[in-house]
């Protein structure tokens, strides 16, 4: 079964940023900068680089701010923005929801505005032959946050929310820790993700999450989602301060993207 590169992505990236203060005081968390580069940037040049050609950013919290770094287009991208109003009352699902347009396009990446990676995560994203994955690695003592289980054959088969170094239990189930870089094939989008989001909104669950979304749809809905393993990339998820801090370290002298060919 081949697997079409995916040509669109979004990026969810309308928060406050508030546990990162006082970094966000004056600007919005994707634009932090980690030895330089900005987190959306990294993740723009990393898009870029494995063939997205059009982006759709949803903004809120210092939209501007956003936009005048990033501007219309970004290396060979072309750039979109969505507005979240309400972005500091809403979850990331309704983010999601507001770019729905963009999943209803074609196959599309999936990225959270707050993940530092190398570019071999987009390209582990799309190894194997499942339609729909989701990056993870093993779930350890220094992590916390969504978590999920994986069967035998390769598909996430349950989402835990909430998970600490207090959850690696001896002899328990392996955790993998959630990347929220995602990757869905256009049938999956049109047929599943967004008929739930629709549903999600008009319900008024617009706090929702979606690790909330992705755990409904696994349990409820049949979704097969499969875990890409990136066991020894770097990357790090930064809410925090000290997390700003070790993600600095993990890519100090090593940038996350390889120079440009000669």
């Amino acid at each position: 079964m081949a697997i079409n590169a995916p040509k669109n992505a979004i990026i969810l990236a309308a928060g406050l940023g508030s546990r990162l203060r006082p970094l966000t005081d004056l600007r919005p968390k994707p634009l932090v900068e980690v030895n330089g580069t900005a987190i959306l940037h990294n993740a723009l040049r990393s898009l870029d680089a494995v063939g997205v050609e059009e982006v759709t950013i949803v903004v809120g919290y210092r939209k501007d701010a956003i936009e005048y770094a990033c501007g219309r287009r970004f290396g060979t991208l072309e750039i979109n923005y969505v507005d979240s109003p309400a972005f500091d009352s809403t979850g990331s699902a309704y983010s999601l929801w507001l770019a729905r347009d963009t999943l209803l396009s074609g196959d599309c990446y999936v990225l959270e505005g707050d993940v530092f990676f190398e570019l071999d995560v987009l390209r582990y994203l799309m190894k194997g032959d499942a339609p729909d994955a989701a990056a993870v690695v093993p779930f350890n003592e220094m992590m916390e946050g969504s978590a999920v289980l994986m069967s035998d054959t390769g598909l996430i088969s349950e989402f835990r929310m909430k998970q600490t170094a207090e959850n690696l239990v001896v002899d328990g189930p392996t955790l993998y820790k959630t990347m929220n870089l995602l990757r869905f094939a256009a049938s999956t989008l049109r047929g599943t993700i967004v008929p739930a989001l629709d549903e999600i909104i008009a319900s008024g669950a617009t706090r929702s999450y979606t690790e909330e979304l992705l755990a409904y749809l696994i349990e409820r809905r049949g979704l097969q989602l499969a875990g890409a393993r990136c066991d020894g990339l770097r990357w790090y998820e930064i809410d925090t301060p000290a997390d700003w801090r070790i993600a600095e370290s993990i890519f100090a002298g090593r940038p996350a993207l390889p120079p440009p060919p000669t």
